[in-house]
């Protein structure tokens, strides 16, 4: 990641919403939604929302869709529910309501996931896009991918000073027609 260098730009916090998908977790041990709430603050952006939800590809895209219409919400991450398991389906539930995928985020999150995990990357279904000028990323539900996705992607991407380029300075530009 490279900063700009002469300090031409400042930082942009954005409004950013956490959701956790899970059958078994409360907001007492949410780990993971901890992680990337604590790690949003600290890197000087606004917590917009948080919430949990269960496995149900209807109620994921129902509280999806209400913070995609908020144009407060600037970013959007989900974490849980992108296995392979029957009960897996945020993929299925975020898929239908974006107007991009950004395809190369699921691909450098497996990449840098096999440094960590080998070839059990291959289970994630990491997904991310752009929807009615909302960014959107879902991760899976553990803590180290958590880290993985916000420290080595998200974190710089969501970066206003990040060089050549960024996902910030093209959010005036998500709803062009």
């Amino acid at each position: 990641m490279a900063h700009d260098e002469k300090k031409t730009r400042e930082f942009m916090p954005l409004s950013i919403a956490v959701l956790t998908v899970s059958d078994t977790r409360t907001r007492a041990d949410d780990r993971s939604g901890d992680l990337l709430a604590s790690r949003i603050e600290a890197g000087g952006h606004r917590l917009a929302a948080r919430g949990i939800e269960k496995d149900d590809i209807y109620r994921i895209r129902a509280v999806v869709s209400a913070w995609i219409a908020d144009p407060a919400v600037d970013a959007i991450i989900t974490t849980g529910g992108t296995g392979l398991t029957g009960r897996d389906g945020t993929p299925e539930a975020v898929a239908p309501l974006l107007d991009k995928e950004i395809a190369g985020f699921g691909e450098l999150f497996r990449s840098l996931s096999f440094d960590e995990i080998g070839a059990s990357t291959l289970q994630s279904r990491c997904l991310g896009g752009v929807a009615n000028g909302t960014f959107l990323f879902c991760l899976p539900g553990s803590t180290g991918a958590c880290a993985t996705g916000w420290d080595r992607i998200l974190a710089p991407q969501l970066d206003y000073r990040t060089r050549p380029c960024n996902f910030v300075e093209l959010i005036p530009r998500l709803l062009e027609k």
